[in-house]
């Protein structure tokens, strides 16, 4: 579907991104996962103590990050099972935090601050009784200059690092398109979280699962997930897993969040350096920012090429994704409700491939509380894959019956 001379030039053009490799923490000697059953913060505007309850003695790792400013719990071998509620209010210097897996053998905590702080103890306590062990970090508050260096410091040792990334089984053969899903957030990342307490991440794996499956029976497209449970990858990530498939189309699924309860409906998002309108840029810079909520230093980067295969490279594909985000709107706008404005464009990190059709489907409003009911609900997933899948057969329809003549034929 795309220029066979373009996709082989810049094959050759485009380089393998470096993945950095965080340090690893050593597990357990029995192996298991080590529990987390509850965690608390408490304190003032000059000290703040966050203790979180675990099944048994964990190695653990702490260091901060600037803009914003935050703490970062690095456990080996530990899973969570803790309050619904947990992480939605904070206390003290911490405005909030959240928790996930982060890495292989590895989960984070990642602890908001609203000033510079100093992580003065760190320390375990054995259990006691009918008390389980806990994890102790005592925050103090300490000057700007302080904080930056330990900053410094930490980023010297490659803290803030992006997790390492699982190879793939490189590119898939056969002569069906390639597609990749890419379900949001993930591990450390939640993404939104809905009224009712439901976490995007939940939501657009189940979602991206169902679709496979319905793109699956189809059998005119092979389809990949950039991860199939809850675990993160950077945004960086993301574009890498799908080139190493060799995707012919991209497509990450989202459910959104707005200020506005009021405000509801599927959206279809494209790349496009000028945002649409001021709410897609809000919504870009949001999901531009998973990575900074999961603990990952800021990146500024861009992988801007100049050469002119490339620049060809990225005005096909960014017809392309427009073709499909209008086949989206087609088939979804059918089934389930869109937003008012439903194709908007702004400038996000996930959409950046050069090579790949790209689009960003926000399913609808997790702030709004019957999206929200609707985004957990089987019938109006079935519905919205079916058309979902019915969008990417009509994307791909002349290649596809291409294909199809081909194996007639032999």
């Amino acid at each position: 579907m795309r220029s066979t001379v373009i996709a082989a030039a810049i094959a050759g053009l485009l380089a393998v991104f470096p993945v950095s490799s965080p340090a690893v923490l050593a597990a357990d000697e029995t192996g298991a996962a080590i529990l987390a059953s509850d965690a608390r913060v408490s304190g003032d505007a000059d000290r703040t103590r966050f203790v979180i309850d675990v099944a048994g003695e964990v190695e653990f790792g702490t260091f901060v990050l600037s803009d914003p400013n935050r703490v970062i719990v690095d456990l080996a071998n530990v899973s969570f099972d803790l309050p619904a509620d947990a992480g939605r209010d904070g206390a003290g210097m911490v405005s909030a935090w959240r928790y996930g897996q982060f890495a292989p053998g590895q989960a984070r905590i990642v602890l908001d601050v609203d000033r510079p702080v100093a992580v003065e103890h760190s320390f375990y306590l054995p259990p006691v009784g009918d008390q389980p062990g806990r994890l102790v970090l005592d925050l103090v508050a300490t000057s700007q200059e302080a904080f930056e260096a330990a900053v410094k410091a930490n980023l010297g040792k490659r803290a803030g690092a992006e997790p390492e990334l699982a190879k793939t089984a490189g590119p898939v053969g056969g002569d069906r398109p390639v597609v990749v899903l890419d379900p949001g957030h993930g591990g450390v990342d939640p993404g939104a979280v809905g009224k009712g307490g439901v976490f995007e991440k939940d939501v657009v794996l189940a979602f991206a699962n169902e679709l496979k499956a319905d793109l699956e029976k189809t059998g005119a497209v092979e389809v990949r997930m950039t991860r199939e449970g809850d675990t993160f990858l950077s945004l960086r990530q993301r574009v890498e897993v799908a080139r190493g498939y060799g995707a012919d189309l991209f497509v990450s699924i989202h459910a959104d969040s707005a200020p506005q309860n009021y405000v509801r409906g599927a959206t279809v998002y494209t790349l496009s350096e000028r945002a649409s309108d001021a709410q897609a840029a809000a919504i870009a810079a949001r999901e531009n920012r998973s990575d900074v909520l999961a603990g990952i230093e800021a990146d500024e980067a861009t992988d801007e090429v100049t050469d002119i295969l490339v620049d060809l490279a990225r005005r096909e594909t960014k017809v392309f994704s427009h073709h499909f985000a209008e086949d989206v709107i087609q088939e979804l706008g059918t089934a389930v409700k869109l937003h008012k404005n439903p194709h908007r464009s702004a400038r996000f990190r996930v959409l950046k491939a050069h090579d790949i059709p790209s689009v960003l489907i926000e399913l609808g409003y997790l702030s709004n509380a019957h999206d929200e009911q609707l985004l957990t609900d089987e019938e109006w997933r079935d519905r919205a894959s079916d058309a979902l899948s019915g969008a990417v057969t009509r994307f791909f329809g002349p290649r596809i019956a291409q294909g199809k003549s081909e194996q007639v034929t032999r």
